[in-house]
């Protein structure tokens, strides 16, 4: 017998999942864009050859360049979220290949643009922008272009490099439908004999079961499915490491963490910062988990162990009783920031809310302008998903008020502010929490989701991100990657990080880097950890009522992509070149630390 069975996607009813009609009202009418965009390219295409002429034809290209692009990546989205709600669903698998095709015919037909650009000069440019008023819009576009310049290829190379978005696309999406789609785990049994399904999506809520055998199962089930196909899993992310440092070569990058870092003018310093500080600050990680071993009375502390609680007493929360918690949490941000939310997840549909077969196993958050900021989460009713969910709610406000600030060409902000915005959400509400309900029971059970958010995004993370510049750089230097070069490599940073404090299943910790869809995205991992300590920093300003703090804060939200990331976050008011916010991060963590001690 197997207990809690998950349900299949046409079991949800339809309040519970994303507001897809708001974007096409049936299958067809996407259908019917797909078909018509291509057609529309090739007047995006008639440009070509013709920028040098005057300013209003750059004007027109542009805008015509943004209003298209606006419905391809419209068309991508909405094929994205149909395929990761299901990945079970055929029809849906089929929109994700049309819409990168389109995605990739769309940057063919406009990579004459920037090219062109280019040779006008930055001079004329400049002269243009004063005397062209619908020029001004797109000062910071031409300032970062010319910062770029010397890694911009050719009106031909650049067609070339981005008709393979398509082709390029298919590791992480191979990736993808293997471990969400086609995998299936075996049941976990506890200490009673019962079998619990093992999912994507069940397995926080199965770690977060005071139940040892019942996780100590789950682990092996789930990483043991994982193991079976370390070859394929390995190949494939070796490919798209390849792929990458292709196109960081293409562009006459010196390595693939520089070309990285450069798109967005990140110093490459503040990578190497980041592992640094994290690597000075380990033994605050192995005094937690002393701690945890010594309240949880194991002796040998293992992964699987870390999301154990810590109390007896649990905690559930309904989806509507979480969004008023996270609504209180936010109030320091004003009334219209709390009613955007509020109506957004009650009564717009923004979140796809429930656990079903086939569902991507984390949470994201997407959309694009003229669309809702959509969540994909599994909420399980645990704090921990409360939280899950204030963190993506962070990243919808910040697209939101982006999206209504914004011209189209600045709406695209980066990863590294991306974090921030998450992270904050969690640390305003973990605050609240933290100061409005004293019950002893519920203030480890916060503290308990602190901690795990950053394990997971201070170790975790940091990890991946040692284990990610470490693969690239072997690529790099022709160096070969197989599965057991890099499950050997993955256990042994992970023997660092936890010390004598956690004993280390090296096969199954090796594997760790498979479960991380995140790697297919070249140095996202480690901007998680620069994240979590510039948002934490942000939130102290807001609480400790530093004066303008707020409104700092919402400007930096609605700045987009319109300023370089490093200056919209100093103008927040935090300077992420410096160590200081990830030292100063790392103290709130012993602070937590510190507080678990008292309370247990």
């Amino acid at each position: 017998m197997t207990e809690n069975k998950v349900p299949y996607r046409n079991e949800i009813p339809v309040e519970y999942t994303w507001n897809a009609s708001s974007v096409f009202p049936s299958l067809s009418d996407w259908e019917l864009e797909v078909e018509k965009i291509p057609g529309d390219l090739q007047r995006l295409r008639a440009f070509q050859g013709t920028l040098k002429n005057i300013p209003s034809t750059l004007v027109d290209v542009l805008q015509c360049r943004d209003a298209i692009f606006n419905r391809v990546q419209k068309v991508d989205m909405f094929a994205y979220i149909s395929y990761q709600v299901d990945k079970t669903d055929q029809t849906a698998a089929s929109m994700i290949g049309k819409a990168k095709t389109l995605v990739g015919q769309a940057l063919a037909a406009g990579s004459f643009i920037e090219p062109e650009i280019l040779e006008i000069g930055w001079q004329i440019i400049q002269e243009w922008i004063q005397t062209e008023p619908e020029l001004q819009i797109y000062a910071h576009y031409f300032d970062n272009l010319f910062r770029k310049q010397t890694h911009i290829r050719s009106a031909e190379v650049e067609e070339l490099l981005g008709l393979l978005a398509d082709p390029f696309a298919g590791a992480e999406i191979t990736a993808g439908t293997l471990t969400d789609g086609d995998f299936k785990f075996h049941p976990a049994v506890g200490s009673d004999g019962q079998q619990v399904e093992v999912t994507q999506g069940s397995l926080n809520k199965i770690y977060a079961n005071p139940d040892r055998m019942l996780r100590h199962s789950a682990w092996e089930s789930y990483t043991n499915q994982f193991l079976a196909f370390n070859n394929t899993l390995a190949n494939n992310l070796a490919t798209s490491i390849k792929q990458f440092v292709f196109k960081s070569n293409a562009r006459h990058h010196i390595s693939s963490l520089e070309a990285a870092l450069f798109e967005n003018s990140i110093p490459v310093s503040v990578f190497h910062n980041m592992i640094d500080t994290f690597r000075r600050n380990l033994p605050t990680w192995h005094r937690y988990f002393a701690v945890r071993r010594r309240i949880l009375g194991i002796e040998a502390l293992q992964p699987f162990d870390m999301w154990a609680p810590l109390t007896t007493q649990k905690h559930e929360f309904s989806f509507s009783q979480a969004i008023e918690m996270i609504c209180q949490g936010l109030e320091p941000m004003g009334k219209d920031y709390v009613r955007v939310i509020r109506k957004g997840c009650l009564e717009d549909r923004w979140v796809d809310i429930y656990p079903n077969q086939g569902k991507n196993a984390g949470a994201f958050s997407f959309g694009s302008p003229g669309t809702h900021p959509f969540i994909v989460m599994n909420y399980n009713g645990e704090i921990f998903s409360l939280s899950t969910l204030a963190h993506e709610l962070g990243h919808s406000m910040h697209s939101y008020l982006t999206w209504q600030t914004q011209p189209f060409v600045y709406t695209d902000y980066p990863l590294f502010v991306a974090e921030v915005a998450s992270n904050f959400h969690q640390a305003m509400v973990r605050a609240y929490l933290l100061d409005n309900y004293p019950d002893r029971d519920f203030q480890i059970s916060v503290i308990e989701e602190a901690m795990a958010n950053f394990y997971r995004y201070f170790l975790l993370m940091p990890t991946l991100a040692r284990f990610e510049l470490e693969t690239h750089q072997r690529v790099e230097r022709g160096d070969g990657l197989n599965a057991e070069a890099m499950n050997a490599l993955m256990a042994d940073l992970f023997e660092e990080a936890y010390g004598d404090y956690v004993t280390v299943d090296r096969p199954r910790v090796g594997i760790t880097w498979a479960t991380f869809g995140h790697l297919f995205v070249d140095y996202y991992v480690f901007q998680y950890a620069t994240g979590i300590a510039g948002a934490n920093a942000l939130a102290r300003r807001i609480l400790s009522g530093v004066p303008g703090a707020v409104e700092d804060y919402l400007s930096f939200l609605k700045s987009g992509a319109s300023v370089y990331p490093i200056d919209a976050l100093k103008m927040a008011g935090v300077d992420l070149t410096s160590t200081k916010p990830v030292d100063d991060a790392f103290q709130i963590l012993a602070s937590y630390v510190d507080r678990l001690e008292d309370l247990a």
